[in-house]
């Protein structure tokens, strides 16, 4: 019996799935060039007739504006390209704030909904189901509005031992100045923590060969103190701290953390730590109750059964969607503009679009600065995911 063989003819048909999957994919890539295409041209040609140039060299024009938080020298008669770095750590630092706050108050609030206290439980339950079902934007605007444009003024402003000072201009503390005993005392810090290091896991692998478990925290926390200390004494100070002063309506010199920080690092915070109590939660709670009972079974109590049994596995199933929220922090971020925030979309998206009219060349930067820094804490998440991750052998 003869065997036929596909024809040519019969391979290239239009019945053939793999010819169709083919054409289907060719005509997906042609339409979406198309499409690019005519977007391109017809931009293009819209810059042409309003007489806009096109390019990135705006950035190197004089800005001629003010801004009230700089975490870098910056004056009126910078260029936009310095306005950029102003706004893009203004916002890594609302970010950064917001992403360690929340982190800490919706990890005791995970642990308080599984308390055995009713009290506690049950507050922890009207916090959470309070501020994480209203929009964050009502939230900022509740803490800026309501609450601190309403504190004193600078002349009436809280005092706290000459030092700290809030009012309605934000909060006024005393700012660090480079002294000449900064690297050693940076190399007594790094030395201190490396040798902390060592005993812990010389303590470490002294415990599982004798079974003697011995605290070496004292030891640790004399080194962390005590080295910058005797550095402090033979080269110097590290820091010198120039302290705010009332001159005026206003206080000057010190570092100023401007209401709209507050507000926004406050409702964000609160807002996202919500979640994160959830997360917490039902991380903990998927750890098989078996785990708690061996636990028990070995007389282990209940804060160490927590830390050292419950708590690294429930990591498994907290860090994936701990991550969306840590996205979330970044890009809920950009609200700071309702409120007069100086971060990138405020000053970027906002001011200098508005000055220049580059509005395809700010909006593009814009996005692939929320782009990167969104990748980036996802990359790092997933690093330590990866770390953490049971691997079958």
């Amino acid at each position: 019996m003869r065997h036929r063989h596909p024809t040519v003819k019969g391979a290239l048909s239009f019945s053939n799935p793999t010819v169709r999957a083919w054409l289907f994919q060719i005509i997906a890539v042609v339409t979406l060039v198309a499409i690019a295409i005519y977007l391109i041209h017809n931009t293009i040609t819209n810059l042409n007739n309003r007489g806009i140039t096109s390019g990135f060299a705006f950035l190197d024009r004089s800005a001629g504006f003010g801004i009230v938080q700089h975490l870098i020298d910056y004056q009126q008669g910078d260029t936009y390209g310095r306005v950029f770095l102003v706004g893009l750590l203004n916002t890594l630092l609302v970010s950064a704030l917001c992403i360690v706050f929340a982190s800490i108050l919706g990890f005791f609030l995970g642990l308080a909904r599984l308390s055995d206290n009713w009290l506690l439980r049950k507050l922890s339950t009207i916090y959470i189901e309070t501020f994480r079902n209203i929009p964050p934007l009502l939230q900022i605007f509740f803490w800026y509005f309501a609450v601190l444009r309403n504190l004193p003024g600078p002349r009436q402003a809280v005092n706290a031992f000459d030092l700290l000072f809030l009012s309605n201009r934000g909060l006024y503390i005393p700012a660090p100045q480079l002294g000449e005993g900064l690297l050693a005392f940076l190399a007594a810090i790094i030395v201190a923590i490396a040798v902390s290091i060592g005993l812990y896991r010389y303590n470490t692998l002294r415990q599982i060969k004798t079974g003697q478990l011995r605290r070496t925290w004292p030891a640790s926390l004399a080194l962390i103190i005590g080295l910058p200390l005797l550095a402090h004494a033979l080269f110097g100070a590290a820091l010198h701290w120039d302290v705010p002063e009332l001159r005026g309506f206003n206080f000057r010199g010190g570092m100023a953390l401007i209401p709209e920080l507050a507000a926004l690092t406050l409702a964000l915070s609160v807002y996202t730590s919500a979640f994160i109590a959830e997360i917490i939660r039902a991380g903990i709670q998927a750890v098989p109750y078996g785990q708690h009972e061996a636990a028990r079974s070995l007389g282990l109590p209940n804060p160490v059964t927590l830390r050292q049994v419950i708590i690294p596995q429930a990591l498994r199933v907290i860090i994936p969607p701990l991550t969306s929220q840590y996205l979330n922090i970044v890009k809920n971020s950009s609200l700071a503009a309702a409120i007069g925030y100086p971060d990138m979309v405020s000053l970027f998206a906002g001011t200098v679009l508005n000055q220049t009219g580059q509005a395809i060349e700010t909006i593009a930067i814009t996005m692939s600065v929320y782009l990167i820094i969104s990748l980036t804490i996802s990359l790092l998440m997933n690093l330590y995911n990866r770390r953490i991750a049971l691997v079958e052998r």
